[in-house]
């Protein structure tokens, strides 16, 4: 009676002082990500916190071992192995065991019987449980009678049949044992809020757990027990009413504080894990999965491994997705290699389309300087030939004029006879440089004529006057004064020669304009 009157005061104390529900912390999806990354450098230290924890067993080891009979020493280890490796610790629970009687004994019994069904002997443990009667304790022992019975029955509920009468009666003891357990519990101790808090969170109340499990969370370490089994809690308060940044805050928190503490008990991380399948966050979900099955083994607890072996298959999946989104990166950066391979080939072809270009521009200037060279050069020869043929002319003249044969001087320039000659040799000369400059001259010439009108050469000819007219042209002597004056003829005659010529055009219009764009190859 008077346990219960203590336990109705704590929950008015409670509900007159804890932390209002809209005074609860709200997190963001910054903090979340935050959390997410935290927990994964605490993920790739892990190695680290568990060899920090089996050095101190194996310190508590080796100081058994110069006091094999220490029931003290033999009660330490089994708690550091608690949560750590199941097996060990119900080793060294049952060393403690087998040397105690009486009430030294029942420390050992009673944690034996709380750590019993993670091995899957809930008979054995329920009737060690009742081999021991609370009335006959003194008030010392009383707490961990209490808290030992609501660890025993909380995880033979959890691993019941979901709707199953013996999951609820499972459940229903550890409530109340939890219950007994916070009557006895001093009221300033962060056990007694937790306690508390996670009895409303197990009887419906959620309003005051959260307020009295934020309470712990805030107050406790980061590699503290009892602040990964609130935000434990915590997490499935914001799932429950839609809040998934900080669900998801939670779970981080709970398993980063499992690992700092080297629990291998991680349930928050397995949660974790699938919650990050479902965001398609593939990676960290067979991270966090295939380290929770791997805690689980280490951990020697056989019902925790069949609970961890359940995400096998979404493991599975998620390590398929894995392997198929890097597969879909390898597809991408061959595609992005076939691209850039194409677009080298293509490029290649360009440079080696635009080097034939340069090439043959090359060897065209190159035409075009052997032409202009040769063209310079039988410039020059027809230079100087009439030089030669000019001296030749003063030779003569000053014979005559000496000889006083002026009459006969007279008589050779009036006949035309010279001039004649002159424009033979020149007209010779010419022919040969001008073909040697356009050798299908004559041909692209008549290409432009009609059939029935072609230009014929004489045997012998190279050019006629008709040809030498339209070469002139080509070489952009078009006025027809300048080609009179070198072809001794007169304007008229060259007329009358370009008028003919044309007639004899398929397309008179164009034909000049044509004759100039013949070409010298």
């Amino acid at each position: 009676m008077m346990r219960s009157s203590v336990f109705l005061i704590s929950l008015i104390t409670i509900l007159s002082i804890g932390t209002p529900v809209s005074a609860a912390l709200d997190f963001t999806e910054a903090d979340t990500r935050a959390a997410l990354r935290a927990l994964d450098d605490s993920l790739a230290k892990r190695r680290a916190f568990i060899n920090r924890r089996q050095a101190g067993i194996d310190n508590l080891v080796d100081s058994l071992a110069h006091d094999p009979g220490n029931r003290h020493l033999l009660f330490e280890i089994a708690e550091h192995y608690t949560a750590f490796n199941n097996d060990s610790a119900l080793h060294y629970l049952s060393m403690g065991a087998e040397i105690s009687a009486g009430l030294e004994r029942i420390p050992f019994e009673l944690r034996r019987a709380a750590l019993i069904p993670l091995s899957g002997g809930f008979g054995i443990a329920e009737q060690v449980f009742a081999g021991i009667h609370p009335d006959s304790l003194p008030a010392t022992l009383l707490p961990l009678y209490h808290e030992s019975g609501r660890q025993m029955y909380s995880y033979m509920a959890a691993f019941s049949p979901d709707g199953s009468l013996q999951k609820s009666t499972y459940a229903e003891r550890s409530r109340d044992h939890q219950r007994k357990l916070i009557e006895l519990l001093p009221d300033t101790t962060s056990e007694y809020s937790y306690q508390l808090g996670e009895y409303f969170f197990n009887t419906g109340q959620k309003g005051k757990a959260r307020a009295l499990l934020e309470e712990v969370f805030a107050g406790e370490p980061y590699h503290s027990n009892l602040r990964a089994r609130a935000a434990h809690h915590l997490a499935s308060l914001a799932r429950e009413r839609g809040d998934d940044d900080a669900y998801t805050y939670y779970l981080a928190q709970a398993a980063i504080a499992d690992i700092n503490a080297a629990t291998r008990e991680v349930a928050a991380l397995q949660e974790l894990g699938k919650h990050m399948y479902e965001l398609n966050d593939v990676t960290r979900s067979y991270n966090y999965l295939t380290e929770a099955l791997a805690n689980a083994v280490e951990c020697g607890a056989p019902l925790r491994m069949v609970e961890s072996s359940r995400s096998l298959p979404i493991i599975e999946r998620a390590k398929t997705a894995q392997l198929q989104s890097k597969e879909n990166i390898i597809f991408v950066i061959i595609g992005l290699m076939i691209l850039i391979l194409i677009g080298l080939i293509i490029s290649l072809l360009v440079i080696r389309h635009e080097m034939q270009k340069m090439r043959r521009l090359q060897e065209h200037l190159r035409n075009a300087n052997r032409t202009k060279e040769v063209y310079i050069s039988q410039f020059l020869n027809l230079c100087s030939i009439y030089m030669d043929k000019l001296h030749q002319f003063c030779k003569i003249a000053n014979r005559k004029i000496s000889a006083g044969k002026v009459d006969d001087l007279y008589r050779l320039t009036e006949s035309g006879k010279f001039v004649e000659e002159q424009s033979k040799d020149f007209y010779e000369v010419f022919d040969n440089a001008f073909l040697h400059l356009y050798p299908d001259f004559t041909a692209k010439v008549n290409a432009l004529l009609r059939t029935d009108a072609q230009i014929e050469l004489k045997e012998g000819e190279l050019l006629n006057t008709d040809f030498r007219i339209l070469a002139f042209m080509r070489l952009g002597i078009e006025e027809s004064s300048r080609i009179a004056r070198i072809l001794n003829y007169s304007i008229n005659t060259i007329y009358a020669y370009r008028n003919r010529t044309k007639a004899r055009a398929i397309n008179r219009d164009t034909f000049e304009h044509d004759i100039m764009h013949i070409s010298a190859d």
